[in-house]
């Protein structure tokens, strides 16, 4: 059985990528109400603030000023530019429901963190005849964080799922399959394991240390408590299963479960994955042309080409014998009884 690129395979013309009018919303309209609303409170506090204003804070509290227009202006560029290249990553590349809910999730979250901190900065400065005076923000950092990951799980929750799309055409006959008696049954179960991006949580360790010794806050504490977690989730321990119901992929808390049904399934197949070239990482990913996955480390990696132009990736040891496995289900499953 040989391997092949981890380019995505082409099967006819691209489907169309849907909900691209919510997507639009979500991760556009959204994030410029939230500005806008935000930019309104701050104008409406311009008589009662200092000039300059605190837009800078250290460890012993406010250290660098600046003008509220040139803050506002600065704070819309960076807010805007995020939300159009969450906007284009869903709009272009949202076949999958995954990589929709990332995109207005973070686009959203995004806009709500800057926001927050944008009020909560100005909020303790008004009526202040200096800005130095004004007090740390550690609580509006972890508060603006807190309310921005409500936002962005919220919106990601409420984002559609994928409709269900069974494939009309039957597994290729070059499709890598096994022996399989025609009335057995068997299933196939790995755990996918991080491989040597593992060592990458040693420096963001210390650094994150570092920044909680420096900054003396324990509200940076329970922010940066939050993300190691989250990296330990993402490129720790995922399930992998193969069997009658088809594809499930689970991590150590079994959130997100991702499933490929089997009369979804075009086909599966051994590639070779390079993280960084085509999924810019590690973790729960998307990569070019949409496709989706969970990718801990590089080298082979069994990929599920599934209707709606959708592509799933998953780096696991034994492969080969997952996608045949999966291919002999697949093609069982077409197969009236």
């Amino acid at each position: 059985m040989t391997s092949s690129t981890g380019s995505a395979p082409s099967h006819g013309p691209r489907s169309l990528v849907p909900h691209r009018a919510l997507t639009t919303l979500v991760t556009l309209g959204v994030p410029v109400v939230v500005l806008l609303t935000g930019i309104a409170v701050a104008l409406s506090w311009r008589d009662v603030l200092p000039d300059p204003i605190a837009i800078h804070w250290g460890a012993d509290g406010a250290d660098g000023y600046g003008n509220l227009a040139s803050h506002l202006t600065a704070l819309v560029g960076v807010t805007l530019a995020m939300s159009v290249f969450m906007w284009a990553v869903g709009y272009f590349a949202g076949r999958d429901a995954m990589t929709r809910r990332l995109a207005g999730g973070t686009a959203a979250g995004f806009a709500v963190f800057m926001t927050g901190l944008l009020v909560g900065s100005l909020a303790p400065q008004r009526g202040l005849p200096d800005a130095a005076q004004a007090g740390p923000i550690g609580a509006v950092l972890a508060g603006s964080f807190a309310l921005a990951s409500l936002t962005g799980g919220l919106i990601a929750w409420l984002t559609p799922a994928d409709l269900s799309e069974p494939a009309t055409s039957p597994i290729p006959s070059d499709a890598p399959r096994m022996h399989l008696p025609e009335a057995g049954q068997a299933a196939w179960v790995r755990d996918a394991t991080v491989g040597p991006a593992r060592w990458l949580l040693v420096p963001v360790g210390t650094v994150m240390a570092t920044i909680v010794v420096v900054s003396r806050q324990w509200e940076v504490v329970i922010i940066l408590a939050f993300v190691v977690s989250l990296l330990f989730v993402t490129l720790a321990r995922w399930s992998v299963t193969v069997d009658r119901t088809g594809l499930t992929v689970s991590p150590l808390i079994r959130h997100p479960r991702i499933q490929v049904p089997l009369n979804e399934i075009i086909s599966a197949e051994v590639v070779t994955v390079r993280p960084i070239a085509e999924f810019g990482g590690w973790g729960l990913r998307t990569g070019a042309a949409g496709r989706t996955g969970v990718i801990l480390r590089s080298g082979p990696a069994l990929q599920v080409t599934r209707t709606g132009g959708r592509t799933f990736v998953v780096t696991v040891d034994d492969a080969p014998t997952g996608a045949a496995l999966l291919n002999t289900l697949a093609a069982r499953a077409r197969t009236p009884h």
